[in-house]
């Protein structure tokens, strides 16, 4: 079902997130806690932004496991940005294959997907047909995540848009989806926890398309992150300029009060000034 976490905030080392947590998502990558199925080894991605260079973002992409790719940690110490994003994944539509790997990136956005939605072949060719060129064009790869990540930016219009707008476009994403699903009789729940990133502003869903128990989704903010050895913890009352926000499927670690869960049926909204709010979903 695949993991995920994204950060925003002070210029932080890849490393401090992917590598040094106690139950970092490297290690989630073979032992996660918090799901049926512990193993995420189809391969893996990370994304990161420099505003100074370019608006869109970097992204290294393998579909070897994250715990054994060398290039990552070679990588990882060496990499600084104010805005990461990471994931590990447990593949269910589509092959194994880079092209099928998170995050997907379009132009200055990346989107991960932990979830799916069940017999998705029944409704790929009615979702595609709602398409526009340009996203349709856009699909490379065979996920139900990519095509879902294309029909949300087809309802995100704005250039530069607040988390509100789009929360916005998920919700439209999700009717959307469930009218399809409906059309084609597919009463199996989908299970949504996505992520947007833009380097300006996250967004988080937690969400599932009938009563099943949604899976987990956690969110931190107004701290400073840091790493001591393998000890990481979110620093209290640290000065604002370092203080950050992060959404995670996981727990990174098991510090009290470090991590907070969002509740289902919910966003989480991560502004540039890095306020963070929930918001339920419509629907």
């Amino acid at each position: 079902m695949c993991r995920f976490l994204a950060y925003l905030g002070a210029p932080i080392g890849m490393g401090a997130l992917l590598f040094d947590p106690s139950d970092s998502i490297i290690k989630q990558s073979y032992a996660a806690r918090e799901i049926e199925e512990p193993l995420n080894g189809d391969g893996f991605g990370v994304g990161w932004y420099h505003h100074d260079r370019s608006p869109d973002p970097a992204v290294f992409v393998s579909v070897m496991p994250a715990w054994n790719n060398r290039n990552l940690r070679y990588l990882a110490p060496k990499v600084r940005s104010h805005c990461i994003v990471a994931h590990v994944r447990a593949a269910s539509v589509g092959d194994v294959a880079e092209a099928n790997c998170h995050p997907f990136h379009c132009q200055d956005r990346l989107m991960m997907h932990n979830g799916g939605v069940e017999q998705f072949a029944k409704i790929k060719r009615g979702l595609c047909n709602r398409l526009s060129q340009p996203m349709y064009d856009w699909v490379n790869g065979q996920t139900d995540s990519q095509h879902l990540f294309a029909l949300m930016l087809d309802h995100l219009q704005a250039e530069h848009p607040t988390p509100d707008q789009v929360a916005d476009a998920f919700e439209a994403m999700i009717a959307d989806l469930k009218e399809l699903m409906a059309k084609h009789g597919i009463t199996d729940a989908a299970y949504l926890n996505m992520v947007y990133a833009d380097g300006r502003i996250l967004v988080g869903l937690r969400y599932v398309t009938d009563r099943s128990a949604a899976l987990t989704m956690y969110y931190s903010e107004g701290k400073k992150y840091s790493c001591d050895g393998n000890v990481c913890r979110m620093i209290r009352g640290a000065d604002k300029s370092e203080h950050t926000a992060m959404i995670v499927s996981e727990k990174l670690t098991d510090v009290e009060g470090d991590f907070i869960e969002v509740p289902p049926h919910h966003f989480v909204l991560v502004d540039p000034g890095l306020q963070v709010r929930l918001r339920p979903v419509k629907g």
